[in-house]
């Protein structure tokens, strides 16, 4: 799968996300739900408390995680927090509050309708000390050693050069600065032909690799006290929420209640994981 053809294909796909929650239409896209209620469960389901999912503007929470990377940094006031694939600013506007007015949240994001969206929920939640500026994580426009933390949240999957995502992240951290992130990997390979799928690389299941793969990319960028601080099996509900997760089964023409759709499900886990510079 050629890697410019899908990062167009995430940028393009999550600017249809941001765009169908700003004028509450329900697009071709989440012709299947809900996306505000499915937001909410999914929250609730992967580690976000009722008063963190009411605490932020309406549309911040698309429910496009799958963890909750905040809860797991030790982060201070007055810190620099670095939020990696920061979509509609959800997680930046969870930590605002945490580094106060003398700290900084900075969301990067390659999507324009997603910074749009951060931006605007930024005003409305009158959140001062918050920027979103636009860069691809595996290249980002930031200098070196500004951060404290990098939190990132189910988005590392879908880049095909994970690698490069940790080098950055090791790169923009002062020493001693700590990377917490959600993310998906494999128990085991997925079959072919939904690796090949870029519906289900949009998914975020075809883009995932096992875990002894995606552990090297974080030592290999020079990161110590690799920590696995969770890790649960991601259940077919919660891929049901997705609609990139029904358009892949319409593109492989099977229900999403089968046999195989549920082998594909069991093969899928979420992970919380923690490393210092």
């Amino acid at each position: 799968m050629i890697t410019d053809t899908v990062k167009k294909s995430v940028v393009d796909n999550y600017g249809k996300l941001a765009k169908s929650s700003q004028n509450k239409l329900f697009s071709k896209l989440f012709a299947c739900c809900n996306p505000a209620e499915n937001a909410k469960l999914v929250g609730e389901k992967i580690g976000y408390s009722s008063e963190e999912l009411n605490s932020v503007p309406e549309g911040a929470n698309l429910g496009v995680g799958c963890g909750n990377p905040s809860a797991l940094a030790t982060i201070n006031e007055g810190e620099t927090v670095i939020d990696l694939g920061s979509g509609a600013g959800f997680d930046a506007f969870l930590v605002a509050p945490i580094v106060g007015e003398n700290g900084k949240v900075i969301g990067v994001d390659l999507s324009d309708d997603m910074l749009k969206l951060a931006r605007k929920n930024a005003v409305i939640g009158t959140y001062k000390n918050t920027e979103f500026v636009k860069g691809d994580i595996e290249d980002l426009p930031l200098d070196d050693q500004i951060a404290d933390h990098v939190i990132s949240n189910c988005v590392i999957n879908l880049s095909n050069n994970k690698g490069a995502v940790y080098q950055e992240a090791y790169r923009i951290l002062k020493p001693g600065g700590k990377i917490s992130i959600s993310d998906i990997i494999l128990e085991k390979e997925l079959p072919d032909f939904v690796k090949n799928s870029l519906a289900g690389h949009l998914a975020c299941v075809s883009g995932a690799e096992k875990i002894e793969d995606y552990i090297g990319y974080v030592e290999a960028a020079g990161f110590k006290d690799i920590k696995i601080e969770s890790k649960s099996s991601f259940p077919l509900e919660f891929m049901l929420t997705d609609p990139n997760v029904m358009k892949l089964a319409k593109e492989l023409d099977f229900s999403l209640d089968s046999a195989e759709a549920k082998d594909i499900a069991s093969r899928v886990s979420s992970i919380s994981l923690s490393a210092v510079k």
